[in-house]
């Protein structure tokens, strides 16, 4: 792996990223397209909605794994904290955008999971306290994803303090911006008081 030139790392990151699981998941097992139930986002909440739980946690599985997959193969092959920084990005970016998929891409949470999984296990188990916590209380996974995200991006300044790591640092916020920037609608809902909780059906 070492031999690949250091800037294809990202292409990788990107393409690999760009691997639909919610679509080939659904497939597989003869559902409907996500992208035509539902919120229309292909990711495991709207496989879910398609009546196999089978399926959507093999979705959720894919979904973690190619963020964590590019990222942690990056680091095994010695790259910089810049081009690791960049092979993230475009993991996650891949998600929302990907090539293969008419640029029509999930939210990226579970991407995301993926990503800080490689980049610290402490980051990613901020991540998930700060998400359970916030879910437990507001009941709305949403809000979970945002709080979880935004705690986690003020998390990543504390473990990556050194200055050669100001290049992860960076990574992570610019997930957390696109999470953000994903969920418009949901905080839309959420300021309504629109936002489905969780375990209520979702309305027609």
């Amino acid at each position: 792996m070492s031999a690949i030139p250091h800037f294809l790392w990202p292409v990788f990151g990107y393409l690999l990223g760009s691997i639909s699981s919610a679509i080939i998941v659904s497939k597989l097992f003869r559902l409907d397209d996500p992208r035509n139930v539902g919120s229309g986002n292909p990711g495991a909440t709207n496989v879910l909605r398609s009546g196999s739980k089978a399926a959507a946690i093999l979705t959720l599985l894919g979904d973690l794994l190619k963020g964590l997959i590019p990222v942690l193969m990056a680091q095994y092959a010695g790259v910089s904290n810049g081009i690791l920084a960049l092979v993230a990005i475009a993991a996650f970016m891949g998600h929302l955008f990907p090539v293969f998929f008419g640029f029509k891409g999930g939210k990226g949470v579970a991407t995301a999971i993926g990503v800080f999984a490689a980049l610290s296990w402490k980051l990613v188990l901020v991540f998930i306290l700060v998400w359970v916590m916030t879910a437990a209380i507001s009941r709305y996974s949403s809000l979970a994803a945002l709080v979880a995200s935004a705690i986690t991006g003020l998390a990543s300044f504390a473990l990556f303090n050194q200055p050669d790591q100001l290049q992860l640092v960076g990574a992570v916020f610019w997930i957390v911006a696109f999470t953000f920037q994903r969920h418009r609608a949901n905080i839309d809902r959420l300021r309504q008081g629109t936002e489905t909780k969780i375990g209520a059906k979702k309305a027609d």
